[in-house]
């Protein structure tokens, strides 16, 4: 029996991407670039079965003829492009929180693509592979590959691809405060569609992320933390600015969001390089160094239970864990 299993890792957004201006090919109004987390990461285990229809397992359930259907438009792209027609099973697993704002869908639909490429033979290379994975979800197409990685909006379908841009080996990280581990009533599609229709400053966001992101790759190249975290930390702040000024107003952040970002306001302010990021999501995402992690996690220890603070290192490219054909 045909079977492919291979994980991929969730990605971080430095640089935030919300918005489509292509609903259909899934590319964004901006470019956007990510950090790839070690610690967060989906396992996708497919397999060919001898049925008319494709099977989907999230996280060990079963998911109903909607999810499934979604899915399977999805592979059709793999067997129309192999010629082949063959159904499959495919078992996911995320090895953080689903649709929390942890980029759940990024590391599941990379792992996916991965997965399909091989068991379909399509064969193609990292930049096509992230064209397909982004119709799946925008945000995959930088869940491919480790370290810095920068999804260039482009103009067209083949335009809008992701490449890495920097390897990240140096001391950067980033401290997870997992504050809402529930599905969001918000999902992001429909947050970024009302948002691009109704937020009168939406335009401005997407003029002023093409200097935010030239200034970060340059702080990248100079490995300078604090410089990519501010650049970080003022495009996320933009981001949920505008998710506030839509109609009706989106708020993803909760009470104790702000309490972990005025902890972080402090503890730069007592000298230690700390920034935050956030996405679609009440999780805040902390940009730090292993020099300065361990007096951060002790100081979140105090609002938040341990076991939802988690440090994580930088991710890897796609791996396949195993192979039969």
């Amino acid at each position: 029996m045909k079977s492919v299993k291979v994980k991929a890792h969730a990605n971080i957004a430095l640089i935030k991407y919300w918005g489509k201006k292509d609903e259909k090919l899934f590319l964004p109004f901006n470019s956007s670039l990510s950090l790839t987390l070690d610690a967060f990461y989906t396992i996708t285990d497919v397999k060919v079965i001898d049925g008319k229809s494709d099977v989907f397992y999230l996280d060990g359930k079963i998911q109903d003829e909607e999810e499934t259907s979604k899915i399977s438009k999805f592979i059709d792209r793999f067997r129309k492009l192999s010629n082949k027609d063959f159904c499959v099973r495919i078992d996911s697993k995320n090895h953080f929180p689903t649709a929390a704002g942890l980029a759940s869908s990024a590391s599941g639909f990379a792992a996916l693509a991965g997965a399909l490429n091989e068991i379909y033979e399509t064969r193609l290379d990292k930049k096509h592979l992230s064209i397909m994975a982004r119709k799946g979800s925008g945000s995959a197409t930088r869940s491919l590959f480790g370290g810095f990685v920068e999804w260039k909006k482009g103009h067209d379908d083949l335009s809008s691809f992701a490449e890495k841009f920097d390897d990240a080996n140096w001391d950067i990280g980033m401290i997870i405060v997992i504050l809402n581990d529930k599905k969001k009533k918000v999902l992001s599609r429909a947050g970024m569609k009302q948002t691009v229709e109704t937020c009168p400053f939406y335009p401005a966001w997407v003029e002023d992320a093409k200097k935010d992101l030239e200034d970060i790759k340059v702080a990248i190249k100079e490995q300078d933390l604090d410089k990519v975290g501010e650049i970080a930390e003022y495009s996320a702040m933009k981001m949920h600015a505008t998710m506030m000024a839509t109609r009706p107003s989106i708020i993803y952040m909760q009470p104790k969001s702000l309490e972990v970002i005025n902890m972080v306001k402090e503890l730069r302010h007592q000298g230690l390089s700390c920034y935050v990021t956030m996405d679609a999501g009440p999780n805040v995402k902390i940009i730090t160094s292993s020099r300065f992690k361990d007096e951060i996690i002790d100081k979140l220890k105090n609002i938040i239970d341990k076991d939802k603070i988690i440090y994580s290192k930088v991710g890897t490219d796609l791996e396949i864990l195993e192979r039969v054909i």
